[in-house]
């Protein structure tokens, strides 16, 4: 009976020990990641963008229903969409809606009427860097250069297919 418990309770420590190790290697990662020896690093979680078929309803739910504090509508004509940013505290939220024919959000909102997750944005400290050495892994980005994104600053976007299926935007912090 004695072998018996003690077997059980070793069982169970082995059990916690192994919870532990776990939880050692889920915990939160420092602010600012890098290859070992690579000449740039990934940043913060700079925003989520949602497209919305209907941006007036869109901002009037974070910012009437939810409270939270919004940004005025603004076009850029180069990217073929309208924004607004959603503060959040600790991120924001980027809402899309297309604008003009050429809008990449229109054909997003052809096959998702409803609207939905479009992409994530995450800051490096030197795009340039970030870019070749990403290229150099086979990851495509889907255009030649950067371009100025909506914070004034270079951005460039990675194929969703070299990312497990999300469109990634990188963002010079």
């Amino acid at each position: 009976m004695a072998s018996a418990v003690l077997k059980v309770a070793v069982a169970g420590l082995s059990r916690c020990s192994h919870l532990t190790l776990m939880r050692a290697h889920s915990t939160t990662s420092p602010l600012h990641q890098g290859i070992p020896g690579s000449l740039w690093k990934l940043g913060r979680l700079n925003h989520i963008a949602i497209a919305v078929p209907d941006m007036e309803k869109a901002t009037a739910l974070y910012r009437d229903v939810l409270g939270a504090t919004v940004s005025d509508k603004v076009p850029l004509p180069e990217h073929g969409v309208y924004t607004v940013f959603v503060e959040l505290g600790n991120t924001k939220l980027e809402l899309l809606h297309p604008l003009g024919e050429k809008s990449p959000i229109a054909g997003f909102l052809q096959k998702n009427k409803s609207g939905g997750m479009h992409h994530i944005c995450i800051e490096v400290d030197n795009i340039n860097s970030a870019i070749a050495d990403l290229k150099a892994k086979n990851i495509r980005t889907l255009s030649a250069e950067p371009r100025i994104g909506a914070h004034g600053k270079p951005v460039m976007f990675l194929h969703p297919k070299d990312c497990d299926g999300v469109l990634v935007e990188l963002e010079e912090a």
